[in-house]
């Protein structure tokens, strides 16, 4: 499988976490308040956190993945805003051809907003740019929305496992 089909893979799955995640919030009537949850007073609020993730989903696509698309700079000012953005990236996702991105070896130059410069390859900058930082914001909005109250658990933050589960006879 090439890094191409393997980040498409997982940045799937990881949006139906995002997804999910939102949706439970939204059932159990948790108000947009939430969004502006942290867990420390120097860490970014939940919603900059889901933005984040959703962003390295795009920076993916406009570094590597022949695309151009914008990346998300507004605040979504509510659960179910954010969840539509969600699906629109979701179905990006959907329809992103493996085929269109560059070459594994191809250069990759990324330079930071802080001016930190990293020179890497296509699969290198999907490697150990856009994955841990696409998991780290993942995992801080599912700590955010558990810090807040929300019942949540490990399947929900990989229900794309349930495609998998088979029953055990007992």
């Amino acid at each position: 499988m090439s890094y191409a089909h393997s980040a498409r893979a997982t940045f799937a799955n990881m949006l139906g976490t995002l997804d999910h995640l939102v949706g439970r919030a939204i059932d159990v009537g948790m108000t947009d308040d939430v969004l502006a949850e942290k867990l420390t007073e120097d860490m970014f609020p939940l919603e900059l956190q889901f933005r984040i993730a959703i962003n390295q989903v795009l920076l993916a696509f406009n570094q590597v993945g022949g695309q151009e698309v914008p990346l998300e700079e507004s605040a979504y000012p509510s659960l179910v805003e954010l969840r539509e953005r969600i699906a629109a990236v979701r179905s990006l996702v959907d329809v992103a051809d493996p085929a269109g991105w560059v070459d594994a070896g191809a250069p990759v130059d990324l330079t930071l907003p802080n001016g930190v410069r990293f020179l890497m390859s296509a699969a290198e900058d999907i490697q150990d740019w856009i994955m841990p930082n696409f998991y780290f914001h993942v995992t801080m909005a599912y700590a955010l929305l558990r810090k807040a109250g929300l019942s949540i658990g490990k399947m929900d933050y990989l229900p794309h496992m349930e495609r998998h589960k088979v029953s055990v006879a007992q």
